[in-house]
């Protein structure tokens, strides 16, 4: 694990690092002792790479980026409560990309998760981003609610998105930090567009 510069602010006993493949056995044992995630999008718990593949696995081929931050909430006793997987200016400038965001199923109902985004968000809003998007499915409800409720809004669906054993229907969502529009947003990231209607 590696500081995180500049520095993230995470939960009381909590502390934000920068995941390496050296903590491949970290997080794979987070992700083993933390199913729902896997089970809700996958349809199967983690498989014995996920952490591997997670920290290491590259961006689609295409996709311009500056960076891409694995990060680990760890507790006082070293495992870790939560992790995110952050992009910088993924696909334009300034937009920055929530790949994956999850918090141990035992601090469900804390509001953990919000204090952790909260901070993830002014991190890296501090470093320039002025959007933020990332991807739910749709039907996995408690993920939508959160995600709303952080101020995202819909801007498409995307269809037939094979993700393990199942096929899903990502819902996009985009935010603004800055006070930017809607029309600002999708001028910037063309993909993100409404499909147009058939």
């Amino acid at each position: 694990m590696n500081p995180i510069e500049p520095p993230l602010t995470a939960a009381p006993g909590l502390m934000a690092m920068e995941l390496t493949p050296a903590d491949e056995p970290l997080l794979q044992r987070f992700f083993i002792e933390n199913p729902l995630y896997f089970l809700a999008l996958h349809g199967r718990p983690a498989e014995p790479l996920e952490a591997h593949e997670e920290i290491n696995e590259p961006l689609p081929e295409g996709w311009p980026y500056t960076k891409r931050w694995i990060v680990g909430y760890v507790a006082a006793d070293g495992h870790l409560a939560a992790m995110a997987n952050v992009v910088s200016d993924l696909l334009a400038p300034r937009v920055w990309h929530v790949g994956t965001f999850i918090v141990a199923t035992e601090r469900h109902g804390r509001g953990d998760a919000q204090v952790l985004f909260k901070g993830l968000e002014a991190w890296a809003q501090g470093q320039g981003a002025q959007w933020l998007r990332l991807g739910v499915v749709s039907g996995h409800l408690r993920a939508e609610r959160f995600w709303e409720r952080q101020g995202f809004t819909q801007s498409r669906l995307r269809t037939g998105v094979v993700m393990g054993k199942r096929t899903n229907t990502l819902r996009v969502m985009f935010k603004a930090l800055t006070g930017g529009t809607a029309q600002e947003y999708l001028a910037r990231v063309e993909r993100d567009r409404p499909d147009p209607p058939t």
